[in-house]
């Protein structure tokens, strides 16, 4: 281990994986209790509602969720088995696929919505004022140009 970082920027990192961990942590939890789906379906399902038609390809879907490929597609084939989605052959592509939100996957969506707020309220939106609000957005946002929306 030849690279160094200060102890300032080291400890903002292990805080943001740490706090990361736990607040997917909680909230799924609190998803759970309340017998909505698990937050990982949720983040499926709210990609593919804000996606034209209601649709995305299986690879799409997975960089927008930050999953594998092969991840995605047991999760699909989970959700599609619970009817909260469908799996459509692309018609140019043979061989590619689209998920596709159904009306039972956009009402579990509605449904577990308020859990969810409550919580990103709660456990994230309550402890920040404005201007670190303002500042956590400045920052991610400078990251992400940085790495780009597609790291490989």
């Amino acid at each position: 281990m030849t690279e160094k970082l200060d102890d300032l920027h080291l400890t903002a990192w292990r805080n943001l994986i740490t706090a990361h961990a736990l607040l997917i942590d909680t909230i799924d939890r609190e998803l759970s209790e309340a017998e909505k789906v698990p937050l990982q379906w949720y983040d499926v399902l709210i990609e593919l509602y804000e996606a034209p038609d209601h649709r995305l390809r299986m690879t799409e879907l997975a960089r927008k969720v930050v999953l594998t490929k092969s991840t995605v597609s047991r999760l699909v084939d989970r959700l599609e088995a619970e009817g909260l989605l469908t799996r459509e052959t692309a018609p140019t592509d043979g061989r590619g696929a689209f998920a596709v939100l159904t009306d039972k996957g956009h009402q579990a969506l509605r449904d577990a919505w308020h859990v969810y707020a409550k919580g990103i309220k709660t456990h994230f939106a309550q402890h920040l004022n404005d201007d670190e609000t303002e500042t956590f957005v400045r920052v991610f946002q400078k990251i992400i140009d940085h790495i780009g929306s597609d790291p490989a």
